[in-house]
């Protein structure tokens, strides 16, 4: 940014200014200690010192990590609409995840009710659209039917939807597609083809063969769960997947409950197939471990040996311009959209979707959210979903915390000394 620029910025008081914090926005080619001064909503200044004077609120962020808010590539966020679904605002404000995409929960058939419960969310939400109009309705089968992978729905239900779907989701696994091989994954293509979007494929267990499946894709569609020991077998840097990222097919890594193993990214970094997205895939099994959120994912990354700042780009400014989203940057004028966090001192313990435990060194923690310039307020989440499989364990943390919560809630706020006299009983004189 030039200088002129920023001192244009500051012609009158911003709203909100963070002090002295390392930003690492890549999109916005600032990587080191910055002020970040927002107005009406949007970046109005990145420098090394801003005046703050008149700011409604000054954020000191010495010693934390500033960031663009997270940007989720892969997620399930159609909480009611399916097996997969969770609310995404009680996991945002202490996440720093201020753009959350979903890989297709919706279907031609439920887009509308989908689109309605986004409209209610306090963070922003974009999809990818099932090829199945039936959509994530259940766990898996949604591609049995060929009837339902109509490539002309799914045309013109996109094209009604420009604004919120941004490409087209097709689950390329033995249980998804039954005896239909390759066919769903083509009618996604050939749908995706007339509209100039993307396709976002999820791999697993074959048939359909995996190098029949890349060999399909496009450059610019992705690959998710790209890190999966389940759709990688014995071969984790498997030919076909080092000649699709060649051509240029993206690499999502899309956690999970089953699609990450350690020992697959490690054999795919030494190949120089690191992903170009990091996603959580967090949904509704995969909320209580092993993923948990997406800076537990990125903590991963770290312990994988992915510097910082590559870490980060690929949770914000890279999947932002894949789906060509207003997301991902610091840059003036942008959506101030931001995430505070605290890079803490390990080793933390680390585990994948295969219990292949690391140790990572350091581990990003949240400390605040915001989304166009307002902080995130805490929500409390909703408790699993019946069917929803759980262990012993999960069972007591879960129950332990809401103890916890019940106890913190349950107890005055403050002493006596903490109050004042509201309303006084008799007049000052």
């Amino acid at each position: 940014m030039s200088g002129g620029a920023a001192g244009a910025a500051e012609a009158y008081p911003m709203d909100l200014v963070f002090v002295g914090g390392h930003v690492v926005d890549v999109g916005g080619e600032h990587v080191g200690t910055f002020d970040v001064g927002v107005r009406d909503g949007r970046i109005a200044a990145v420098a090394p010192s801003l005046d703050a004077t008149g700011a409604r609120e000054i954020v000191d962020a010495r010693g934390k990590i500033v960031t663009p808010g997270l940007v989720d590539l892969h997620t399930h966020v159609h909480a009611g609409g399916g097996y997969w679904g969770i609310d995404p605002d009680p996991v945002a404000w202490y996440s720093g995840v201020t753009t959350w995409v979903d890989a297709g929960s919706a279907g031609a058939f439920t887009l509308g009710g989908f689109r309605e419960a986004a409209a209610r969310s306090r963070v922003r939400i974009a999809s990818f659209l099932n090829i199945s109009a039936v959509g994530l309705a259940g766990r898996t089968g949604e591609a049995r039917d060929l009837a339902h992978c109509d490539v002309d729905l799914a045309i013109s239900t996109i094209a009604a939807h420009r604004d919120l779907v941004r490409g087209i989701k097709v689950r390329m696994d033995r249980e998804t597609v039954g005896g239909n091989g390759l066919e769903p994954l083509r009618r996604g293509l050939a749908a995706a083809s007339a509209l100039g979007v993307p396709v976002m494929v999820h791999i697993g267990t074959s048939p359909p063969a995996l190098a029949d499946v890349l060999a399909l894709l496009r450059p610019g569609d992705l690959v998710t769960h790209c890190a999966s020991a389940i759709a990688a077998g014995s071969t984790p840097a498997h030919p076909a997947l080092a000649e699709a990222y060649r051509r240029g097919v993206l690499f999502d890594l899309g956690h999970g409950s089953g699609g990450f193993a350690f020992d697959v990214l490690d054999a795919q970094l030494r190949a120089g197939l690191v992903p170009h997205t990091l996603s959580s895939d967090l949904h509704a099994r995969s909320l209580y471990g092993p993923v948990f959120d997406l800076p537990t994912t990125l903590t991963k990354m770290l312990a994988a040996g992915m510097p910082l700042p590559d870490v980060i780009a690929r949770a914000t400014v890279v999947p932002a311009r894949v789906l060509g989203l207003a997301a991902g940057t610091l840059a003036v004028g942008a959506p101030a959209d931001i995430a505070v966090f605290t890079l803490r001192d390990g080793p933390f313990e680390v585990v994948d979707a295969h219990q292949q435990r690391r140790a990572a060194s350091q581990r990003l923690v949240n400390e605040a959210t915001y989304v166009g310039g307002r902080l995130l307020p805490a929500r409390l989440p909703e408790p699993p979903p019946s069917w929803i499989p759980l262990t012993p364990a999960q069972r007591r943390a879960l129950h332990d915390r809401t103890l916890t919560l019940r106890s913190l809630l349950a107890d005055p706020l403050v002493s006596a000394d903490g109050l004042t006299e509201q309303f006084p009983r008799f007049p000052v004189v």
